[in-house]
């Protein structure tokens, strides 16, 4: 498992198809969630990634939530959000993924994860 800082979109989809991706987590702490998410999301249905499911974490204020699910994000976690949560929410989206149900960035928006 690797953890990688990126700061710009660009990087984003090469790593995610480098890496053979099926979900991307992405933790924002300085406030750009609202330029940044939204930048990678684009990019990744630009680039063939349509399928793999986006999560969100850190200091994201609840005002901001509606925008990152239109923009595909499936899941946002606050701080002190315990693992378990998470795996549950990837447990979720295997089930779903299985069903055939949408999961990904650029498949039917409307679902996401509370």
């Amino acid at each position: 498992q690797r953890q990688m800082c990126i700061r710009d979109s660009y990087p984003t989809a090469n790593i995610l198809i480098d890496e053979d991706a099926d979900a991307l987590g992405l933790s924002s702490l300085s406030g750009a969630h609202e330029v940044l998410i939204p930048k990678i999301c684009e990019e990744m249905r630009i680039s063939g990634l349509s399928d793999v499911v986006v999560f969100a974490g850190g200091i994201i204020p609840e005002k901001d939530h509606p925008t990152l699910y239109d923009s595909g994000v499936r899941a946002i976690f606050g701080p002190g959000t315990y693992s378990e949560t998470i795996i549950n929410f990837l447990i979720d989206v295997s089930q779903r993924k299985e069903r055939g149900d949408p999961i990904g960035v650029g498949e039917e928006t409307g679902w996401h994860w509370d």
